[in-house]
């Protein structure tokens, strides 16, 4: 955690290493509700600060999807603040409501005249491998 939080240089305070480690040892998105509930002791406006300044040095990512608590996922280690690609999608299981990113081998480009497309996201529902069994 002190690694990630010095190379964008970022003070390396025990919130920040408490918070990224909340993402690291989730394996899908995790909502803001999961932090309220996982942190010990914390204040409501220095998580949004946290989550806020880690949005912007591209240390994770924020996912919003239709019927949920916004969730946030750690970006790629070549994600940076000059290139800032996601290409994959977010899928949400239907039945146990997980929010995951999922690598594709082809990512669609879509090109609309007039138009200039900074950022493409891609969103699926379904079922997850687990509640497919």
């Amino acid at each position: 955690m002190k690694k990630i939080l010095k190379s964008n240089q970022l003070s390396v305070t025990p919130f920040r290493k408490e918070v990224l480690s909340i993402i690291y040892n989730h394996k899908e998105a995790v909502p803001l509700s999961v932090f309220e509930q996982e942190l010990k002791n914390y204040n409501r406006i220095t998580l949004y600060r946290t989550l806020k300044v880690f949005l912007e040095k591209k240390i994770i990512h924020e996912i919003a999807m239709s019927g949920q608590d916004t969730h946030y996922a750690i970006c790629k280690e070549d994600c940076s603040t000059i290139k800032h690609e996601h290409q994959h999608l977010h899928f949400k299981c239907k039945k146990c409501k997980t929010i995951t990113c999922v690598s594709l081998t082809k990512f669609p480009k879509i090109e609309l005249p007039l138009y200039q497309i900074d950022q493409l996201e891609l969103q699926a529902t379904g079922l997850c491998n687990s509640c497919q069994s």
